[in-house]
């Protein structure tokens, strides 16, 4: 198995795990201060916090404690801290209180207090992700206590190398066309224009055939020799046009009349026809643009509705549309066809690609990406496409997301069990 350079030895998967593994540290710290004394920073990890009577985390300083909680029931996550002295509720009207939430990317919200009951109560909603290092800053009866800790969830961090081998890859959300199609199916034709009869000019017998069917010709080339029945001279029949040959209709000793001896095609000369059902005739228009590719494989060939049939498909009752194929495009007459229509087209302020998104609680994310450090983001989608989808809240234009293999990521938070912890 392939090893990785930084820890020679262990394979490379092994090693993803343990640089994805940021977990959900919740160290904090605590310290209080007036003008006449101060404390030493108190440790309180995480597994280790007791909880209030509230389901909150306890923070303690001395006899002083405040019980975090976040409520969203019903209403917008909102911080919720009760006070407590020694144990007992602290009339939340005389504790002065400051939060602020540190974020991945340096940006900090900060979040004043006001009493409308027994707790103090955040002035602001605590937005997704609840992913952040909390600073609690509380004033009470002249004295400053202050804590510090982490409170993570969906967030691991991987060497930049490790992610690159995994496969891992990363683009800036922006705008985008986010376009509108309707699926349809066909056949590739021959277009009218595109095939020619050759005939012979005087009648009599067929003296030589100089090609086959699938041979390729040029125009004024010799096809058969032809003798006249009227001046008994032999004379060239010649191909009218470049192509293939299609069709051969003539033998040597067969008799030349008024009918076609070959069929010339060419074969760069080629229309889609696709069917549209009913219920989608009003949205299909003439000049709209079109996907379309062999069934089974991509669709790479592009061009423009050209115009409808005037009867409708022999079995299906479907309104036929055409659509010119391209020069180049390797497809030929008889092929099955997929194709999408183009039926509208709208610019989008910030989208993503479809490949980033993921699962995350109740919640459909992408993983944004800071230095060596993967987070949530929480999205609010709108229109979509077969590549992006609009993205109308939880993410900021140029802000770096994943978008191939993004479930590595989600397999490590997972993984790390980094709770949704208050």
């Amino acid at each position: 198995m392939k090893t990785h350079k930084y820890w020679p030895g262990v394979p490379w998967i092994a090693v993803v795990a343990i640089c994805f593994g940021a977990g959900c540290s919740d160290n904090s710290t605590s310290e209080s201060s007036d003008a006449n004394s101060s404390h030493d920073a108190i440790e309180q990890p995480a597994e280790e916090a007791p909880r209030g009577p509230h389901g909150g985390k306890l923070l303690d300083d001395g006899p002083i404690s405040l019980e975090m909680t976040i409520f969203e029931t019903g209403v917008p996550p909102q911080y919720r801290i009760y006070p407590y002295r020694d144990g007992k509720p602290v009339d939340p009207s005389t504790v002065d209180l400051v939060v602020r939430l540190h974020r991945l990317g340096g940006v900090i919200d900060t979040f004043a207090f006001t009493p409308p009951q027994d707790y103090l109560m955040g002035d602001g909603v605590v937005a997704e992700p609840h992913s952040f290092e909390v600073e609690v800053e509380a004033a009470i009866d002249g004295k400053t206590h202050t804590w510090r800790y982490e409170s993570f969830e969906g967030r691991t961090a991987i060497n930049d190398a490790v992610a690159a081998e995994a496969g891992v890859k990363v683009a800036a959300a922006g705008p985008r066309s986010i376009l509108e199609t309707l699926s349809l199916s066909g056949l590739v034709n021959l277009a009218p224009s595109a095939t020619s009869d050759v005939r012979a000019i005087y009648p009599g017998p067929v003296r030589a055939v100089k090609v086959d069917v699938g041979d390729a010709v040029q125009r004024d080339q010799v096809l058969a020799r032809v003798e006249s029945s009227s001046s008994l001279q032999e004379y060239s029949v010649i191909a009218p046009r470049s192509g293939t040959i299609l069709e051969r209709h003539t033998n040597v000793g067969d008799v030349a009349g008024s009918g076609a001896l070959f069929v010339i095609a060419d074969l760069n000369l080629l229309e889609a026809h696709l069917h549209v059902f009913p219920r989608d005739i009003s949205r299909v228009e003439r000049g709209q643009r079109i996907r379309m590719g062999a069934a089974g494989a991509e669709m790479t060939v592009e061009t423009t509705l050209w115009r409808f049939l005037p009867l409708t498909g022999s079995n299906s009752q479907t309104r036929v549309a055409v659509a010119k194929i391209p020069p180049g495009s390797q497809l030929q007459p008889g092929m099955r066809l997929l194709a999408e229509v183009i039926i509208d087209e709208a610019e989008v302020p910030l989208a993503v690609r479809l490949t980033g998104l993921q699962s995350f609680r109740d919640f459909t994310v992408v993983y944004a990406k800071v230095g060596e450090t993967y987070e949530v983001r929480m999205l609010d989608l709108g229109r979509r496409d077969g590549e992006y989808v609009e993205v109308l809240g939880g993410l900021h234009p140029g802000e770096i997301y994943v978008t191939d293999n993004s479930f590595l990521i989600k397999a490590d938070i997972d993984k790390s069990a980094a709770s949704h912890d208050h």
